[in-house]
């Protein structure tokens, strides 16, 4: 008579029952705050941590393939998931890619797609960013006493004191992203927040995050596209960016949109990606590293500071002030593409030819599992482009992500 099947042994229990687990949208959820939380952790011990967790996806891959169970794993929601939309990554990169010159895209394509395109690149991007950067998706220098996150959030809180806003007074965040630095800046000034956003993604996640931590009734986000902003003329005291508008297809568009809803009288000021007077359009190196940045932050172009302010003007605001805040200060010299500098140290292995492949080859290992949506090794494969290319430019000093700009809505 035949031999019965062998029983899978417990592991495999294990990892189905992890699954089931995983299909709740609830423990998904703790789950991203639980890694976002230890993301610090994951900083000082990256290369252990990396190694162990790439170890035990080969382990599991493994005992999958032998004995090829058949269990609704293949169908379980993904980790980097919270919506249906998200699942479907791979169409998702492919439709991203298409619109740039990785896929043969053009200026013209990334500009008339512009939602598309950004939409696609934050559902694709979000959790690797949470995940490794923390809650505010944005760059700081720092001093030699700082954390990574300290810098980030005195950046922003430098910010909240330049709007000068008060409590009962109300602010505009555009592009607010998961609500990092509108949560700080609340804090800080005590005024409420409004924070618009095209992804719904990033939207439900910051939302949640108001809730849980005590500003639910303060902060608040809404989807919205900043260049049709569903607010009244006149009905913020300020507003800000934080390296958010460089998404816009149309600067003079973007601007003159956020100065209808601000008061006379009120001010604009934020961060912006731009390139520096050292960038050079016929040195093939320069267009080289400009066209990663673009690829590996959904960009539809990175244009010259000069622009920037320019824009500002024609959308109606008085300039007051302009500085590139990536320029050296001895207040705070570590630059802010160090985290993006190669390195054998625990915090900078990642960014090593070693480091990008072993993280590719883990995300690769969480597709195979169906612990992430098919296809996020090639978002993590552009990640990588725009972080190496970011560094590029800080140390050519032909790229800033750090345009500080106040402009006023005359009275």
């Amino acid at each position: 008579p035949a031999l019965a099947p062998q029983a899978p042994p417990a592991a495999m229990y294990l990892v189905l029952a992890t699954a089931v687990v995983l299909s709740s949208e609830t423990a998904r959820s703790l789950l991203q705050d639980s890694f976002a939380d230890l993301s610090v952790v994951f900083h000082e011990h990256s290369g252990t941590i990396l190694i162990g967790v790439a170890v035990l996806a080969v382990m599991s891959c493994i005992l999958n393939y032998r004995y090829k169970a058949r269990t609704d794993l293949a169908s379980a929601p993904s980790l980097l998931a919270m919506n249906q939309n998200v699942t479907d990554t791979n169409t998702k990169a492919a439709r991203y890619e298409a619109v740039h010159a990785v896929g043969g895209g053009s200026k013209k394509d990334r500009t008339d797609n512009y939602k598309d395109m950004v939409n696609q690149y934050y559902d694709l991007s979000t959790d690797f960013y949470e995940f490794g950067w923390g809650e505010s998706f944005h760059f700081a220098a720092r001093s030699s006493t700082e954390t990574f996150e300290e810098s980030l959030a005195r950046h922003e809180f430098y910010l909240g004191a330049r709007l000068g806003l008060t409590k009962g007074q109300r602010a505009l965040d555009v592009g607010c992203g998961v609500g990092g630095p509108a949560r700080n800046i609340a804090r800080f000034t005590e005024a409420e927040i409004v924070g618009i956003n095209n992804n719904d993604y990033q939207i439900a996640r910051g939302n949640v995050k108001n809730a849980r931590q005590g500003l639910g009734e303060q902060v608040r986000f809404v989807k919205g596209d900043f260049m049709d902003m569903p607010f009244e003329d006149g009905e913020f005291d300020a507003v800000y960016a934080v390296e958010a508008t460089c998404h816009a297809p149309d600067r003079v568009g973007c601007f003159a949109e956020i100065f209808r809803t601000l008061k006379p009288g009120g001010v604009f000021a934020g961060y912006e990606w731009a390139t520096t007077d050292e960038y050079d359009p016929d040195n093939e190196r320069h267009v080289e590293i400009k066209k990663g940045i673009e690829v590996g932050n959904g960009l539809p172009d990175v244009n010259p500071i000069s622009y920037v302010v320019e824009c500002l003007e024609k959308a109606g605001f008085v300039v007051e002030e302009w500085k590139d805040h990536a320029e050296y200060d001895e207040r705070f010299p570590v630059p802010w593409y160090q985290p993006f500098e190669p390195s054998w140290h625990p915090r900078g292995w990642k960014t090593t030819q070693l480091g990008i492949l072993v993280t590719n080859l883990f995300v690769r290992a969480l597709e195979l599992v169906r612990l992430a949506p098919k296809g996020s090794h090639k978002m993590h494969t552009h990640l990588a482009t725009g972080a190496r290319t970011l560094h590029q430019g800080g140390q050519a000093r032909i790229f800033t992500p750090m345009l500080f700009f106040l402009a006023r809505k005359p009275e």
